[in-house]
């Protein structure tokens, strides 16, 4: 579960950087953004991960 917990802590600090690529159009921030999403996908992947091993144990 900390995991999970650490997922919403990094979308909700993604939020930020969203708001200000999109509606600010600050090129940086489309930056940081994607250097968060990429953060994303790993924390999600390894919750995947964890997942399918207490299924299958």
């Amino acid at each position: 579960m900390e995991k999970f917990k650490a997922l919403q802590d990094l979308v909700a600090a993604t939020e930020k950087e969203a708001a200000a690529f999109y509606e600010k159009g600050n090129k940086a921030a489309g930056t940081r953004l994607r250097n968060a999403m990429q953060q994303l996908k790993v924390v999600a992947t390894d919750i995947r991960k964890e997942v399918t091993e207490k299924k299958n144990a």
